[in-house]
């Protein structure tokens, strides 16, 4: 059964990492639904949170492959249940006159922040989870959506010593540093 998996991979801050870990996604004929790139919390390492869908079996031989890459140093499978699972959203909504005041009103219900005013619109900041911004950005649309811009999904597990598809594999060029 075809099911959404979110794969999050440690990996060395090198150039080119990105390149190959699409690549081998690509040639497993896997459809990457978001991928998110940034610093992680240990100086030289980025954290890489891809969302795709796939039968378990495949994603499970895909995590393995990922090991075979040298900059990959951890690979693990999240579940929604042991994750939190969060996007980010940027939207400039029409927003003049008396809208002005239902837009934000109806931002702040969605626990969203203005960031910035024109006369004519809104810039408007929300994250949570797909569900969340789909139902924030359905209110949105009714006002007039003129920019709108999606984070990829960035994910962490909710504790320590859940499920990892193997033991992370030691950093060499980094414990010498």
């Amino acid at each position: 059964m075809i099911t959404t998996h979110t794969l999050v991979l440690l990996v060395e801050d090198h150039p080119g990492v990105l390149n190959r870990v699409v690549s081998l996604m690509r040639r497993r004929t896997f459809n990457i639904d978001s991928i998110t790139v940034g610093h992680s919390e240990q100086p030289g390492v980025s954290r890489m949170t891809i969302q795709l869908r796939g039968k378990s079996e495949d994603i499970e031989q895909a995590s393995k492959q990922l090991y075979k890459l040298l900059e990959v140093i951890k690979v693990i499978d999240l579940e929604a249940t042991e994750a939190m699972i969060r996007e980010l959203v940027l939207v400039k909504v029409a927003a003049k006159g008396a809208v002005r005041a239902e837009v934000v009103q109806t931002a702040a219900i969605y626990n969203a922040r203005v960031l910035d005013a024109t006369p004519n619109s809104v810039m408007i900041e929300m994250s949570g989870t797909e569900e969340e911004i789909e139902s924030f950005l359905t209110m949105m649309r009714v006002y007039g959506v003129r920019e709108m811009v999606r984070s990829g999904k960035v994910a962490l597990p909710r504790a320590l010593g859940k499920k990892t598809d193997s033991q992370p594999r030691q950093m060499s060029s980094l414990a010498a540093d």
